[in-house]
């Protein structure tokens, strides 16, 4: 059971994406990938919003998150959230099964 937590950044002038490249030059985005259980660390532009960014951020359980939460990469994070000025929307999931009944509209 994977969770997946979908945070969107919104910001102005183009500080949502600015706040993403920092956080990969940094070299704080390829810490986090690095860490125990982490599974998927990816920032997106939205096509609709340019002052939106998507992180998708996937664990493999929640033990995982807490100690991420609990890294000193936490507070690099929320001081570059503060330095861009950035608010977020937060939306969790749980994976669920394979369904058989999906395949047939994936292409693989």
């Amino acid at each position: 059971m994977a969770i997946t937590v979908n945070l969107r950044y919104t910001g102005k002038d183009g500080n949502a994406r600015r706040f993403a490249e920092e956080m990969t030059a940094g070299g704080t985005v390829a810490a986090i990938r690095a860490e125990a259980g982490n599974l998927r660390y990816e920032y997106y532009q939205s096509l609709e919003d340019q002052e939106t960014v998507l992180l998708i951020d996937s664990w493999t359980d929640q033990d995982a998150i807490d100690a991420h939460h609990a890294s000193p990469m936490m507070a690099t994070i929320a001081a570059l959230r503060e330095k861009y000025d950035l608010h977020m929307t937060v939306e969790r999931y749980v994976s669920a099964e394979e369904n058989e009944q999906d395949e047939r509209f994936i292409r693989r």
